[in-house]
């Protein structure tokens, strides 16, 4: 369904109402608009509570790095739910619960290198609510079930199949795949993951329009 910025911003801003850290979680499929719609709406939580009231954890920071990657044969399915590091993840998610008052540092994902690079996200102590956005944060099995506890609610957005996927190619062409590469790799390795998240599309507190 399609919430207004203002309606999602309300909404989230009320998680901090709790005594301690929230932790809102954004989930769905590879190019649904996960990234959009949580950038969005922090811009929209950092002009009405102040900038440093609203951290951001992007799931994507804890791929696992192209080296392991080779190393464990996965280097051809990169995106699937074994190729991060889920319990540095969730160690991450953890550790935003059990020490509030400390700066956590926690890796990023750099697009152009498409590769994790250590400590690049800083979150402070005046962070009361975090966002988190990734495509597994509800999925059931694989260690990515101790996620949810984590989270204060979990959003899941969706999008029509041809506007993600035409998203996806466009994505993967504008970081160095040609088109005919980037729409077999959609097709061979983003899709079978969209498959498995959307399983869990009916877990989610919210749905949201991408």
């Amino acid at each position: 369904m399609t919430r207004s910025l203002s309606a999602l911003a309300d909404r989230a801003a009320s998680l901090i109402d709790q005594p301690s850290r929230a932790v809102l979680g954004i989930t769905g499929p590879p190019g649904a608009g996960k990234s959009t719609v949580a950038e969005e709406l922090m811009a929209r939580l950092r002009d009405r509570l102040g900038p440093d009231v609203v951290g951001h954890l992007p799931m994507d920071g804890f791929h696992l790095a192209d080296v392991t990657l080779e190393r464990l044969g996965r280097r051809d399915r990169k995106g699937a739910p074994d190729t991060f590091d889920v319990d540095g993840y969730v160690a991450t998610l953890q550790r935003l619960h059990d020490e509030p008052d400390r700066t956590l540092f926690a890796p990023g994902f750099e697009r152009e290198v498409e590769q994790p690079i250590a400590a690049a996200i800083t979150i402070p102590p005046s962070a009361r609510l975090v966002v988190t956005e990734g495509n597994y944060l509800l999925l059931s099995d694989g260690g990515w079930e101790r996620v949810r506890p984590l989270l204060a609610e979990a959003w899941y957005v969706d999008a029509e199949p041809g506007v993600r996927r035409e998203r996806l190619v466009r994505r993967h062409v504008q970081f160095g795949k040609s088109p005919v590469a980037a729409s077999a790799w959609v097709e061979r390795v983003d899709e079978p993951n969209a498959g498995l998240v959307a399983t869990t599309r009916r877990t989610a507190d919210l749905v949201l329009d991408g």
